[in-house]
């Protein structure tokens, strides 16, 4: 393996708990607070995910993620929820509660696991979180993608991101409805989405922005009053980054990894010289280059 040989005294450090890396101060919710106050955590403190516990013992009892709330709220087979038991009353169906939506059959790791047992369950479960639990199944911390990048950031790996980007990746146009794009992602478990203009690289839309959107102002107000489907009418190019973020194929993946910590985002489009995007990386991406 072509590691540079800082990159590799870096992991070696950090070959021990998993605790030494995770986020301590973990956020969570019971299984009887609201799919509506769910999201407007998500949408405040800009969570991907949020552990779900039991309010007296705190034992893990499951998760919610953004795609959870994308696919609730017309992405996918959990919108059934509000068309069969609500009658289409989205208004009643966010005031339900979020063991309604949230993910049981969820990973997580033992306190006493170590950075390699966080890599290797995150791909193989192709998620970007972890709850960390004690012997009580208690959640005592969580570890994302995000801190795997925090350990590697602006390190020479003497890799290249055109090792281990994703290429042919599904792309939607500026005009394309923000609901359209939420069940391509749904349907496909995918939590972003590059966006093109007349075949031009545009941006990115993640499902996190979505839920962000509809967390706040405008959209947040026909969230509340169950007209749901005009703000999911809206075309993703009105709610994408303004500022084009991007690299080139031969980016060191530290480097890489460094500008997606700087300008915290978790995808760095690939782009030739031409402005042809040729493919995407992802925090996912960065942590299948370490096994």
């Amino acid at each position: 393996m072509r590691i540079g040989p800082e990159f590799k005294s870096r992991i070696s450090e950090h070959e021990g708990k998993i605790l030494a890396l995770a986020t301590r101060n973990v956020v969570t919710l019971p299984p009887t607070a609201t799919i509506m106050e769910a999201i407007r955590i998500m949408t405040e403190r800009r969570f991907r995910r949020i552990p779900i516990t039991d309010a007296g013992t705190r034992r893990l009892a499951g998760v919610i993620t953004s795609v959870d709330v994308i696919d609730f709220l017309g992405g996918g087979k959990k919108n059934l929820l509000v068309e069969n038991r609500f009658k289409g009353n989205l208004l009643a169906a966010i005031n339900e509660e979020v063991r309604q939506i949230m993910g049981t059959d969820i990973a997580y790791l033992r306190d006493q696991a170590d950075f390699k047992d966080a890599v290797s369950m995150m791909l193989e479960k192709r998620t970007g979180g972890l709850p960390i639990v004690n012997n009580d199944m208690q959640v005592v911390a969580i570890f994302t993608e995000r801190n795997a990048l925090e350990l590697m950031g602006g390190l020479v790996t003497n890799r290249t991101v055109d090792e281990y980007m994703s290429e042919n990746v599904k792309m939607v146009s500026t005009d394309t409805p923000i609901g359209q794009a939420a069940k391509v992602m749904v349907d496909n478990r995918f939590r972003r989405l590059p966006v093109v203009k007349d075949g031009i690289f545009a941006g990115i839309i993640t499902a996190s922005d979505i839920v962000h959107f509809l967390g706040k102002g405008e959209a947040f107000s026909k969230l509340t009053t169950g007209n749901i489907h005009e703000a999911l009418g809206q075309p993703v190019g009105s709610i994408i980054s303004k500022e084009l973020i991007w690299t080139s194929p031969g980016t060191d993946l530290g480097k890489a990894m460094e500008i997606m910590l700087e300008k915290k985002i978790g995808s760095l489009p690939v782009l030739e010289e031409n402005g042809v995007l040729r493919g995407i990386i992802t925090e996912s991406d960065f942590l299948r280059s370490l096994e």
